[in-house]
């Protein structure tokens, strides 16, 4: 009989069953000590201690998920100077350690990066720093190709 692997997903927080939802905002509470207890936790999320209980392993925030691993980034930049200077100043700055850059040549204005980071000392987690690289001026596209 072969060992069967759970399968991972990343699923949109707003297509999960509210259950689901409110489990990890019971793990959320406890690991933050607004509460000291699981039924404080289940009381104040309106779920059963049997559904956290049920469901605890089953669901984590994203980034924590993605804390301590190796994440490759893969990004569309417009041909700018400095831009991929100023995005590994972003990495910088969460604390993410670079391992690898890889650049294509510029076509038609635009290049493909792909960065591949040490998140262990990422603080704010991968998905603020995804969603901060994403908004700077010049990345058409950011996204966490691999963890």
């Amino acid at each position: 009989m072969m060992i069967q692997l759970p399968k991972y997903y990343i699923v949109e927080a707003s297509a999960l069953p509210e259950v689901f939802l409110k489990v990890a905002q019971a793990k959320w509470l406890l690991e933050t000590g607004e509460v000291g207890t699981v039924n404080e936790a289940a009381k104040a999320t309106g779920i059963s201690r049997s559904a956290f209980y049920k469901y605890r392993d089953a669901i984590s925030p994203f980034q924590n998920l993605m804390a301590g691993r190796i994440l490759t980034f893969h990004f569309i930049l417009r041909d700018v100077t400095g831009l991929l200077s100023s995005i590994l100043s972003i990495f910088a700055q969460f604390g993410a350690n670079i391992l690898t850059i890889h650049q294509t040549i510029p076509t038609n204005g635009c290049a493909a990066v792909t960065i591949s980071a040490e998140t262990i000392a990422v603080e704010q987690g991968a998905e603020e720093l995804l969603r901060t690289l994403s908004h700077m001026e010049g990345v058409l596209k950011a996204e966490i190709l691999a963890g």
